[in-house]
């Protein structure tokens, strides 16, 4: 999933070159989610076109460069790990596009406690 986003925002910026970000953080929106953001400063997403980046076969890109699956295939993933994700963009500015992948916290909890006892 990341790298098809990462490639995506490759593909993007092709001409103009660019930043990618990637970050990630426990989310202080949805309980138990960590979150994975790709964010570009490309040419971001015409309005009318972000509305449908996640159907199947959907692409911008020329004949042979994309097969329109790649959005979709992730979608569909997320949401079989009970996640989601979105995306912003705004033309001239860039994109970004979040994941929300759910934990549970007592494998949170036990990594922690099994840190503590590596360090003594």
């Amino acid at each position: 999933m990341i790298l098809n986003l990462i490639n995506n925002a490759i593909d993007a910026m092709e001409k103009s070159g660019g930043t990618i970000t990637i970050g990630t953080k426990v989310s202080t929106i949805e309980k138990n989610h960590l979150v994975i953001s790709i964010e570009d400063n490309g040419p971001g997403i015409p309005k009318d076109n972000l509305n449908r980046i996640f159907d199947p076969f959907f692409t911008t890109k020329a004949v042979g460069k994309g097969t329109g699956l790649g959005l979709s295939i992730c979608y569909g993933i997320i949401q079989k790990m009970g996640g989601k994700i979105d995306v912003y963009s705004q033309v001239g500015v860039g994109t970004k596009f979040r994941i929300w992948i759910p934990f549970q916290d007592e494998i949170i909890e036990n990594q922690d406690n099994e840190n503590e006892l590596d360090n003594e």
